[in-house]
């Protein structure tokens, strides 16, 4: 009578554990996963927007929000390059499904980052426009990032990714130069203390390491042994 007891408690704990596991397991599905990735990467701009209709956006708003959309958009842009390492090293393929998203992403908030520098701060007198490309190299290397991202952003779909074959992942290879210009641009933003702009180059640059062909066959191996 007291090991059937002992049993029953023993199958009651492990239905426990079993309900806990399933509730955890359909909270973190990769749809509900997949919708985080939304709220968080739209949660900026409406931090923007809320600080603007508010006026917190400090006493020099257009530059605020230009810095803002600007290190948004450079850390989608890394966080999409993340996603291929998550997949290929820890077998984390539900990060597959949010590589084109957080692109995207990353691409808005660039798109938002050049308007308010054509349109807010300059008022898009194409005169003002040209001379600031030419006096300040930081805008002419953070606008040929951004055209760089544009031909990216229009081709993401698996219907052109279909439409070019191989030429798909060469052209979505740009998306490193890009964010290398990004984090050029930024280090000559900032001027004084790059230190962040230095870390981002350093991740940026380690990402790409781990896409050598001889690296990851060189790390899978060593995690296959391991």
């Amino acid at each position: 009578m007291r090991e059937i007891e002992i049993r029953l408690r023993k199958d009651r704990s492990l239905g426990g554990t079993g309900e806990r596991r399933r509730r955890a397991a359909r909270w973190l599905s990769p749809e509900v996963l997949q919708i985080l990735v939304h709220l968080a990467s739209l949660f900026p701009f409406a931090l923007l927007v809320r600080d603007y209709f508010t006026g917190n956006l400090t006493a020099n708003p257009i530059q605020a929000a230009t810095l803002r959309t600007g290190k948004t958009a450079l850390t989608l842009l890394a966080l999409s390059l993340v996603c291929t390492p998550l997949c290929t090293y820890f077998r984390f393929t539900v990060a597959n499904r949010w590589r084109r998203p957080l692109g995207l992403y990353a691409f808005f908030y660039a798109a938002v980052h050049f308007l308010i520098f054509i349109w807010v701060d300059l008022g898009l007198n194409w005169a003002f426009i040209v001379e600031g490309f030419i006096q300040k190299p930081y805008a002419l290397v953070g606008f040929t990032a951004f055209l760089l991202l544009i031909p990216l952003a229009v081709t993401s779909t698996k219907g052109w990714q279909r439409r070019l074959g191989k030429t798909w992942k060469r052209l979505h290879s740009l998306v490193y130069y890009a964010a290398g210009l990004v984090v050029l641009h930024y280090t000559w933003v900032v001027k004084t203390d790059i230190r962040e702009p230095l870390l981002w180059g350093f991740g940026i640059g380690l990402l790409l390491l781990l896409r050598n062909r001889a690296i990851k066959r060189a790390l899978l191996d060593r995690i296959r042994r391991s």
